[in-house]
């Protein structure tokens, strides 16, 4: 690599750019060198001057900006995967996730194209909203054949149940993105616009994190124009339209974590401290919008959606709709809720009302439209249908309407003949499904490339988003930058979902001055004043997940611990022992890690061996090891935004090793009892590392403890259980079910250090039971158990109560009692007492379901209603 950047004339950083960088394609802007170039002068352009701005950009690199490149590139890639950044196709839990794609170089706009941008997209979002105001009011504009019905109310984002419904704060459209292009002349062309739940908001901020990272001197030098204002602005217009005003809890509501920008809603909600909730975390009460969480319903009063609106409501729009909230839209009739956009948008995205767009400007504002969208034509209008028919393959084919008989544009000129006329027959067929627009070479921006055998700078088609955002009634700002989206080699369009990439947009501002340095940090706080402590907001759906993630994640350590004392057993000094044989494989069954059809192990000891192993992966109906790890790995998926990025790997990393020593070491009939149990050593420390981050990286907030209340309640059901078995059985009376009976509390070095040898029942139970200064015990279960319940309460004593009234009180037991034996030589009062530590666990299991995750229990209160 070095050679390329060596040579006789030395050269500055601009001069080898323009030497290395290849021109664009002819009749393509080459936003490079700030011009487009035909086919007779395209060798001429490589070693010209390059455009200011790009110009300063590779003189801010330093002398060893070339060759550090590579290694920043990488540094990049690393730390989109280390972030987790990620947009998904096709979305799968249990498949891997596709990393984010960023470029290493920025698209740059000079101050004066953004002026057109600006002054364009703040025009365009002012009349988008009068559309939409006069559409679900009058409807003016469709009796004066200005905007023609069929694009409207035969629109499937045309919602009738909204017409007559003027939104909270008098503000139809709060956020809309406009998709540019910049044509062969400079100028920028809008090619399309959303308006439902556009996206990209989130990734264009962490792009921006990253590339100025990277390039902290050019960042400062070309006086890039800052994104919190903006952000800011949105967050406060919201609130000041909102029902309650300054003090209105604002949510973000996402489909959930199979979405494929769901990365993007996690990363938007924190960074505008929005609680993300999804359709199950709200309820409709009385018209108004509530959050269920742990304390009880907290009111909503806005909403920040990232869902199409047919899924909004199942009572009223798409009744099989499960990511929505019954009851919505009429909450947002009532006027106690406003819903950013409002729902009915869906319309303002067909490409076919771009060619309307101009007359309504100059009927609704009085004004010829700023920035010009490519030329378009409905092929509903019969003459529109007769001009473009001879030109199909000059143009590109859009679907008017959405839905699943639409269709993926087509660029004619990539068609043959044949096809153009068969093209031509649907539009004939079904002329008001098809739309024209002119097409339009994009821009070509410089990218990176650091594959081997290959130029370092390589031109690449790109189109810009930009976002209006509302920061107050009828009032908007444009965010100062935007998604650019860069298409692949040879490729015309730009999209994420073709494989393309990204890249970071730096607005110019004249001069240092003009930079904004607003932050997201509260007035009062940048004035001196100390950040107010607001507790976070716990849903009810992530306490459910929290608390089954902990579940899971014992019963995890539970089941390792269990097969690997069950292999020993089978394989050692203690093989011929049938009590003890009796209870390891009674419990094994119990706890489905061997089927209940399988011989016993005190009776086919080899058979019942190869069943338990060949059932690790938790397969066919078997709840095994790898059953409960993927369980694990679900439940942490569905909170994916309050774990560690580190929590997370590790979670991912322990089930996908597990799951493929699963399939390569134990395959083809080769149960090998010694490659099972290093299997199990192996998940063993990694769930070691999953709890310490369990237990040492997480806020200690209501979600939390509902995780910890899972795992004591796992752990005292599994042991009372495991240890009253062991009673019954009489292992406990064995040798080796007596060692046994310690491994699995996980208690075989401390109960030597201090019992030496003994294997008094005594020495046992004071051990496993009684002591409270041992987390392995059943009383310090208990114990805990009670207190997580107390603080989960809230300083709600009555509720408190009422679930650790549940819990044995291990102030009562007593060793003497417990050691008793009755005529027939059994336990009576022990096996008694793990019965009740047994039933509490379901009992409580039960009631926390009632009280927090499905309020379902008697009226209460509403929270701050």
């Amino acid at each position: 690599m070095d050679s390329l950047f060596d040579t006789d004339t030395p050269q500055s950083p601009a001069e080898l750019a323009a030497s290395l960088a290849p021109p664009a394609a002819p009749g393509h802007f080459d936003e490079l060198r700030g011009r487009a170039f035909t086919v007779a002068t395209k060798s001429e352009a490589q070693g010209q001057d390059l455009a200011p701005a790009w110009g300063r950009f590779f003189e801010h690199l330093g002398l060893d900006g070339f060759p550090d490149l590579d290694r920043r590139t990488a540094s990049l890639e690393r730390q989109i995967r280390d972030n987790d950044v990620t947009y998904n196709v096709y979305a799968d839990a249990s498949g891997p996730q596709r990393p984010w794609s960023l470029d290493l170089f920025p698209l740059i706009i000079s101050p004066q194209s953004w002026q057109q941008i600006e002054a364009g997209v703040q025009q365009r979002v002012r009349m988008l909203d009068r559309v939409m105001a006069d559409v679900y009011g009058p409807q003016q504009l469709l009796a004066s054949g200005l905007l023609p019905p069929a694009l409207v109310q035969g629109h499937p984002g045309y919602l009738r149940a909204m017409h007559g419904v003027q939104p909270v704060g008098g503000t139809h459209l709060h956020i809309a993105a406009f998709d540019l292009a910049r044509g062969p002349d400079g100028n920028w062309w809008v090619v399309s616009q959303r308006t439902q739940a556009p996206s990209g908001l989130g990734y264009l901020l962490e792009n921006r994190l990253s590339i100025s990272r990277l390039f902290p001197k050019p960042f400062e030098a070309l006086h890039v124009q800052r994104l919190a204002a903006s952000y800011r602005a949105l967050v406060d217009g919201l609130k000041r339209m909102s029902p309650a005003g300054a003090d209105s809890h604002i949510a973000l509501l996402t489909p959930g974590p199979y979405n494929e920008t769901y990365f993007e809603h996690a990363y938007l909600a924190r960074y505008l401290g929005l609680s993300l909730v999804e359709g199950s975390d709200l309820t409709v009460r009385d018209q108004r919008l509530y959050l269920k969480t742990l304390q009880g319903l907290e009111p909503v009063h806005g909403l920040l959606k990232r869902l199409d609106d047919e899924f909004l409501d199942p009572l009223e729009l798409r009744a099989d709709s499960k990511l929505g909230v019954p009851g919505l839209l009429q909450a947002i009739r009532a006027g106690h809720v406003l819903v950013a956009n409002t729902p009915g948008s869906g319309f303002l995205e067909s490409p076919a009302l771009l060619g309307f767009l101009p007359a309504l400007a100059r009927h609704l504002l009085g004004e010829e439209l700023q920035l010009p969208a490519l030329p378009t034509w409905w092929c509903g209008e019969q003459a529109a249908l007769a001009d473009v028919l001879p030109r199909l393959g000059e143009r590109v084919i859009k679907p008017t309407y959405p839905g699943p008989d639409s269709f993926n544009s087509v660029q004619g000129r990539s068609l043959q003949r044949c096809t153009l006329d068969e093209w031509a027959g649907r539009i004939l067929r079904g002329s008001d499904a098809h739309t024209v627009q002119d097409y339009l070479p994009l821009s070509q921006m410089p990218t990176w490339s650091h594959e081997p055998q290959s130029p370092h700078i390589v031109p690449r088609s790109a189109m810009l988003r930009v976002f209006a955002v509302c920061d107050g009634p009828q009032s908007w700002r444009v965010l100062p930058g935007g998604l650019t989206r860069i298409a692949t080699a040879n490729e015309e369009v730009a999209t994420m979902q073709r494989g393309g990439s990204s890249a970071d947009t730096w607005v110019l501002t004249q001069g240092p001055g003009d930079v904004d340095h607003t932050t997201l940090l509260a007035q009062a706080s940048r004035a001196g004043a100390p950040l107010l402590h607001r507790k976070p907001l716990v849903t009810s759906r992530a306490a459910e997940n929290l608390y089954w993630l902990g579940r899971y994640t014992e019963r995890c350590e539970n089941m390792i611990r269990l097969a690997h004392l069950t292999l020993d057993c089978l394989n050692g000094e203690d093989q011929s022992s049938r009590p003890l044989l009796t209870w390891m494989g009674d419990l094994a069954v119990r706890n489905a890690l061997v089927l209940p059809d399988v011989p016993a192990a005190s009776l086919a000891p080899r058979v019942f061996e190869r069943s338990l192993i060949a059932g690790l992966g938790g397969h066919n109906g078997i709840a095994s090891v790898g059953f409960n790890l993927r369980a694990v790995k679900l439940a942490a998926f569905a909170v994916r935004e309050r774990l560690s990025q580190e929590h997370w790997n590790m979670i991912v990393r322990a089930e996908q090793e597990f799951s493929r020593r699963c399939l390569e070491d134990i395959k083809d009939g080769d149960y090998a009892s010694l490659d099972a149990v290093r299997m199990l050593e192996a998940a063993s420390g990694q769930l070691a590392a999953i709890t310490g981050a369990q237990t040492d990286r997480m806020a200690r907030d209501d979600g939390w403890r509902l995780l910890s209340i899972g795992r004591y309640l796992e752990r005292l059901g599994f042991l009372a259980a495991s240890l009253a078995h062991g009673f019954e059985t009489s292992s406990v009376h064995d040798a080796g079910g007596f060692e046994a009976l310690t491994a699995l509390f996980d208690n075989t070095i401390t109960f030597h250090a201090r019992y030496q040898q003994s294997r008094e029942v005594a020495a046992l139970l004071d051990l496993l039971v009684l002591d409270r200064d041992n987390p392995r015990s059943l009383g310090w279960v208990a114990q805990a158990l009670v207190g997580r319940l107390a603080k989960l309460a809230s300083g709600d004593s009555g509720k408190a109560d009422e679930l650790a009234m549940h819990v044995p009180d291990p102030g009562h037991w007593d060793l003497a009692q417990l050691c008793t034996v009755d005529e027939t030589g059994q336990h009576r009062q022990l096996i008694e007492l793990l019965q009740q530590c047994t039933s509490a666990a379901f009992a409580v299991s039960d009631e926390i379901g009632t009280l927090y995750f499905t309020h379902s229990s008697a009226p209460e209160p509403v929270v701050g209603a």
